[in-house]
């Protein structure tokens, strides 16, 4: 982490998980735990929990944000909900670009963009993903499918909507597998996505740039991969369903 050049973020995505009330107990026990952060505290809950986060968050530290949203403002998108409708409602973030959504809902790097510029037009926060699968990591392609993901997702956003965009690096390998990348693999990726960056606006637009790692960070490991100096924080999974978990998170990255 370097606090002298860009926010600190702790970004909880609950996935399909938590009714609203499992929803507003769960925001109930991480307020007081996360109060005195040092970071900014995100959680990005189901379209269902929503309002009912929002309204739970209220007076906290806790902002909320929501896991996708689509690249048009309405028309025939049944099952789809636009950025101005998460705007509307008061929400802050959204999480593009997840693993899980190009994997199993068909999203590609082309839409993944339609959807950054939609959602930053909107006036939201973007939590952008990239990331790479096992097989590229062993074919030593990581740092070009990274930065390629990152230059795709990027196309048309102006480095003022950039202060909006926060990136977050997970290896799809390591997502809800239990593995984990070093804090090494780990600050490599994030270094690069950070020079991709720097060659695409500017070095001073790429040092302020908050760049996560999203790859099963959790209350052991927290530590040690916050430690290192291109990890601005992290996008949790499993260990946010947790209020215990997710706050020894925020504690690690409020040091």
């Amino acid at each position: 982490m370097n606090r002298e050049l860009r926010k600190v973020v702790i970004a909880g995505n609950w996935k399909m998980n938590k009714n609203r009330a499992e929803a507003k107990e769960l925001v109930n026990a991480m307020k007081d735990k996360v109060a005195n952060a040092k970071c900014d505290v995100v959680v990005c809950v189901p379209f269902t929990d929503l309002e009912t986060v929002l309204s739970a968050a209220q007076g906290s530290n806790i902002k909320v944000g929501a896991q996708n949203c689509h690249f048009e403002k309405s028309g025939a998108f049944t099952g789809e909900i636009s950025a101005d409708m998460l705007t509307e409602m008061g929400v802050e973030y959204v999480v593009i670009g997840h693993s899980e959504r190009r994997q199993y809902f068909g999203e590609t790097d082309e839409t993944v963009n339609k959807r950054v510029l939609a959602a930053l037009a909107a006036g939201l926060k973007v939590i952008l993903c990239v990331g790479e699968m096992l097989a590229d990591r062993e074919n030593g392609i990581t740092a070009e499918l990274v930065a390629l993901q990152t230059k795709i997702a990027l196309r048309g956003v102006t480095a003022e909507q950039l202060k909006n965009v926060i990136i977050a690096y997970e290896p799809v390998w390591a997502i809800g597998t239990g593995k984990t990348a070093t804090a090494q693999q780990a600050n490599e990726v994030n270094a690069l996505i950070r020079a991709t960056v720097a060659q695409l606006y500017c070095q001073d637009c790429a040092d302020a740039l908050t760049i996560q790692y999203g790859g099963s960070m959790n209350a052991k490991n927290a530590a040690e991969l916050l430690a290192q100096p291109d990890v601005d924080g992290g996008l949790i999974g499993g260990a946010s369903l947790k209020a215990d978990d997710f706050a020894v998170i925020v504690d690690a990255a409020s040091k």
